[in-house]
């Protein structure tokens, strides 16, 4: 078989991936619900590239929108960074089940490693870009610099996918790595907030506008980045993958933690001391913990020094994302994990119950933690402790309810030990959490549209008061649901095992 052919079937066979996954085939909803989630993302996005050149017209008297658009291009590019860690999986996760296949491994990483660098992906900020450079950069240049402009924000999206590959297969590996980007980003964000002038917006929108004159010098420059990138993408995911497939790994003795005062609670106490071993030991749950951690942090810094997300909008997503993220980064896999045991789990009468209490009790107790690192920001008056009550009340009563409700659904294992290459969730687990981190603005822009502010945060903590009041309810109906389709899970579950 010549590598086009082969090519040609490892792409058949990733689109019949995506095609046949099980929570796609038996639940026509999730399929209206991915592309309505798509659509709605693209409409937001278009309504930008109309809405912006009216607001970036008048800005700075005498300079093009386009240009003030373009010294926006860090703060776009750590947007972009910052999703893909939800969306995007690494190459080497996917070079992993041809393993054992004879096709060279070298010649898969560079197919699958050149398909995730320009994927469509990049193209999905074209939504904004293009009807905005329509509007700016036109009538202004032409067609040629109108088309240049757009190469040249493509070019930089593909890097900085670049970047996020490289960064995501160190993180894997240990998640220290994960203070690399955050070091870098939080240098770069001081950078533009702290003096009293961006130093990085001349030098963005001279890059831009020599990209949209054709610049030969410029492009060149933007490609051969592109190519240092690659090559080294290639190099590490290649050598962290080899040590991962052959098993090649340090054992470090650690001494076991009792955690003897949760035996007061009996069962459901050892049901919690799974839940916080599975943080302690799993790095990949580990570094999820602490990266939403490093997310709340961010945030509340730029808060605190700046007006950035002082708007009405940006301020209720903020203070949403602070205390959906931690719970949202596991439980959207609710029971994957636990899928590599899950056979011990069903030789106990009611041990599912259990498990899913303490993982209620596990998530509702963590959200004190941003609580506490917004809470500064609250004394200092740049976060409203209403929104931050009403928020903490509706994570824990609405939308942990509606996160569990992936327990019954979820199916595949995901593996403990295996970091780079073993998989990471699935496209419509994606999907869900991102339904999951619209609906409470909608909520509760709804309610204070209505009852007003204080008030409509007042309905939100009702409504979250009512859900934690009734976990056990709304648990035992998950435990029913989940029971009456158990064998399609279990056998999920372990088909998926060694996959």
């Amino acid at each position: 078989m010549n590598k086009y052919r082969l090519y040609r079937l490892l792409v058949e066979q990733q689109e019949l991936k995506d095609k046949r996954h099980p929570m796609l085939e038996k639940n026509r909803f999730m399929k209206i619900l991915m592309w309505f989630m798509v659509l709605y993302y693209a409409a937001i996005l278009l309504l930008m590239g109309a809405m912006l050149p009216m607001g970036f017209s008048g800005m700075y008297p005498g300079v093009a929108a386009f240009h003030v658009m373009d010294g926006f291009l860090p703060w776009l590019l750590l947007v972009d960074f910052w999703i893909r860690f939800v969306l995007q999986e690494t190459p080497a996760q996917q070079v992993r089940q041809y393993s054992i296949l004879p096709v060279r491994r070298s010649f898969l990483m560079n197919i699958y490693l050149l398909r995730t660098a320009f994927s469509s992906g990049n193209l999905f900020w074209g939504f904004m870009l293009v009807p905005f450079g329509a509007i700016c950069v036109l009538p202004l240049l032409g067609w040629g610099g109108f088309l240049l402009w757009l190469l040249g924000w493509w070019l930089l999206c593909v890097a900085d996918g670049l970047c996020y590959l490289f960064c995501r297969a160190l993180c894997m590996k240990s998640f220290l790595w994960v203070l690399l980007p955050l070091a870098v980003h939080g240098g770069i964000v001081a950078l533009m907030l702290v003096p009293d002038k961006n130093p990085l917006d001349m030098p963005c929108t001279v890059m831009m506008y020599e990209f949209a004159k054709g610049n030969l010098l410029y492009m060149a420059c933007a490609l051969a980045l592109i190519a240092i990138l690659y090559r080294a993408n290639y190099a590490l995911q290649m050598r962290m993958v080899y040590n991962e497939v052959a098993k090649k790994e340090e054992v470090e003795l650690k001494s076991a933690t009792q955690m003897n005062y949760l035996n007061r609670w009996g069962t459901l106490g050892e049901y919690l001391k799974m839940e916080i071993k599975l943080r302690m030991r799993n790095s990949q749950v580990r570094m999820q913990f602490f990266v939403g951690i490093g997310f709340i942090l961010f945030f509340s810094v730029i808060q605190y020094f700046s007006d950035v997300y002082s708007g009405a909008f940006m301020s209720s997503f903020v203070c949403m994302y602070d205390y959906m993220v931690l719970g949202m980064m596991t439980l959207i896999t609710i029971m994957c994990y636990e899928g590599n045991y899950i056979d011990g789990l069903m030789a106990r009468r009611e041990s599912i119950y259990a498990l899913l209490r303490a993982k209620y009790y596990f998530n509702t107790a963590v959200l004190i933690f941003p609580f506490l690192i917004v809470l500064p920001l609250i004394i200092a008056g740049r976060s409203s402790l209403w929104m931050n009550l009403g928020y903490l009340f509706l994570t824990a009563g609405v939308m942990y309810p509606l996160v569990f409700q992936m327990s019954v659904y979820n199916n595949n294992t995901l593996p403990l030990n295996q970091k780079l290459t073993g998989k990471q969730g699935n496209m419509m687990q994606n999907i869900v959490s991102f339904v999951a981190l619209g609906l409470p603005i909608l909520l509760e822009k709804l309610l204070v549209l209505v009852l007003g502010d204080v008030w409509g945060y007042v309905a939100l903590i009702a409504l979250g008061t009512l859900g934690i009041a009734t976990h056990k309810v709304w648990l035992r109906n998950i435990y029913t649901r989940f029971m009456a389709r158990r064998y399609v899970n279990m056998d999920g579950f372990r088909t998926s095992r060694n996959s």
